[in-house]
């Protein structure tokens, strides 16, 4: 089973647009749910696309299950980001001027596409999230991110994600040169509160 790529947009067109944002949604949601959270971001002059995962959901089982359980459907998801940022790069914006955020399961993907492909972005906020597996892979993570700026911020506890996993995520992009800024709000519950927007706003989109 793979990925159609299906990508909504939104913003400005990307023959016009000097910056791209993917926005990647959680299980149970849509590309058009996520999109509409752009309006709180300051992405006015970006060119906005979403991907829709196949019924909802990225992979089927937590982003710590075993990760062959989550397969094919993993490495399709983490397939059908790289070919969204190919569309991007096939119009002319360079990679620094791609830009990522992702909630929950789409933070999960986001996190995990990046690692796998570390270079200079613009920046990229994930909210809830971290790297994919039962145990990291180290392995898989190869690149060198020169300084972009990347936002974690999460709930402690949170049902889906355990706060261990995000600070061990923050710690590898550390070692593959990000810049990386995370935040813990304890008992927030699983979504996304205004100052981490806000924060994305002065940290990612500037």
């Amino acid at each position: 089973m793979s990925h159609i790529l299906d990508i909504k947009t939104g913003g400005k067109p990307l023959a016009e647009a000097g910056k791209a944002l993917i926005m990647i949604h959680g299980r149970g949601a849509g590309a058009k749910d996520i999109l509409a959270l752009a309006q709180h971001l300051n992405v006015e002059d970006y060119a906005l696309l979403a991907p829709q995962a196949a019924n909802g959901t990225w992979y089927p089982f937590s982003f710590i299950a075993p990760a062959e359980q989550n397969e094919p459907w993993l490495s399709s998801a983490v397939e059908t980001i790289g070919k969204t940022v190919q569309t991007v790069l096939d119009t002319g914006i360079k990679t620094e001027n791609i830009y990522f955020f992702g909630f929950s399961q789409g933070a999960c993907l986001t996190l995990e596409f990046l690692a796998r492909n570390a270079r200079r972005f613009g920046g990229a906020a994930a909210i809830i999230g971290g790297v994919i597996g039962e145990k990291i892979n180290r392995e898989n993570y190869k690149g060198d991110f020169a300084g972009t700026p990347i936002l974690l911020g999460t709930s402690n506890p949170d049902f889906h994600v355990p706060v261990e996993r995000v600070y061990a995520t923050a710690n590898i992009l550390r070692e593959m040169n990000a810049d990386v800024t995370e935040k813990v709000y304890p008992n927030f519950g699983h979504s996304i509160n205004q100052e981490e927007i806000e924060l994305a706003n002065t940290l990612i989109f500037k």
